[in-house]
């Protein structure tokens, strides 16, 4: 799920907190770096069980409508083929999904007011109409999950502006984790006796967790050698004059190309150009290039820049 320049945002952020609070603790800095990135796969879970919260509600309204004091033919012998559908069971008997949920105190109780505006924005969709009439097999119940899901709960307002109060992190993760539901829900096979595998939340856990770790670690503890460098090549400017934001990109920058051995100096450079161009001003990108390019010319002079393998340096 998390590539490695969500990493480095992550990373990003956190230092941005780190030294915009004056925090002189790594140890606190990096356990707020960790929960930031486990608040991704809370967002993960929270929204994977939207889905059969969604159709469940459903259900039980549909029944509830059996009781009126006057029924309609349609609230006696109500159309069940959403509460059947077979992607949404799959998700409501997920034991692994269940499971996770539990352990990380995730889940959607209280919130009936909310899911019921997905599930009336739902039922007024006229693709909802069409699925109730057509025989789309298999394709058409995973099709109308993933319209279930794109349009009327990741893209509600209501559930937008909830989550933005809930916690600060998910504001930057959510197309990204909106993205990783869908691919779930896409994985899930006809007839699949077995829990559908959920997205992970790393390529590659051990690296990828050494990788934020060392980046947070040493960006930190060469922070003033890092500002230092910067200083003397930002002609008319002092330091403390450029955006924050800025001074950590580039710190980070610096932090990787010295640090991190087996990661092309290219790749390095354009990562950090373009989380510029996301994360700060729109001059940024030119001015941070700029800069980088007169340390990097340095840092070869010195011999400081030690990269293995052929072609990683250039």
């Amino acid at each position: 799920m998390l590539n490695r320049r969500h990493l480095r945002i992550k990373v990003l952020q956190t230092l941005y907190a780190f030294f915009q609070s004056g925090n002189d603790s790594l140890q606190k800095g990096e356990q707020e770096l960790n929960t930031s990135i486990e608040k991704v796969y809370d967002l993960y879970v929270l929204l994977l069980l939207l889905i059969p919260e969604a159709v469940s509600f459903l259900d039980q309204e549909q029944e509830v409508h059996k009781t009126k004091h006057l029924p309609t033919a349609e609230d006696l012998k109500p159309n069940k083929k959403l509460a059947q559908n077979p992607i949404a069971l799959h998700l409501a008997q997920h034991k692994t999904l269940a499971s996770i949920a539990n352990n990380r105190h995730l889940s959607w109780r209280g919130e009936q007011e909310l899911i019921k505006k997905m599930v009336r924005s739902l039922l007024a969709d006229p693709a909802y109409a069409a699925y109730l009439e057509e025989n789309g097999g298999f394709e058409g119940d995973r099709n109308i999950i993933i319209q279930l899901f794109v349009e009327h709960i990741a893209s509600n307002e209501f559930l937008v502006s909830q989550f933005e109060e809930r916690t600060i992190y998910w504001h930057d993760d959510y197309e990204m984790v909106t993205q990783a539901v869908v691919k779930t829900i896409e994985s899930i096979k006809p007839s699949q006796a077995v829990d559908v595998a959920l997205q992970p939340l790393f390529k590659d856990e051990v690296d990828d967790r050494k990788f934020i770790t060392d980046l947070f670690r040493k960006t930190i503890l060469n922070s003033e050698e890092y500002e230092t460098r910067i200083g003397a090549k930002t002609e008319n400017w002092e330091v403390d004059r450029i955006a924050l934001m800025d001074i950590i990109i580039m710190k980070m920058a610096l932090a990787e190309m010295l640090w991190f051995s087996e990661i092309p100096l290219k790749v390095s450079l354009n990562e950090y150009i373009e989380i510029s161009k996301q994360y700060s001003t729109p001059k940024s990108k030119l001015f941070i290039n700029g800069i980088l390019d007169k340390l990097v010319a340095d840092l070869k002079g010195e011999n400081r820049i030690r990269k293995v393998g052929r072609g990683l340096i250039e």
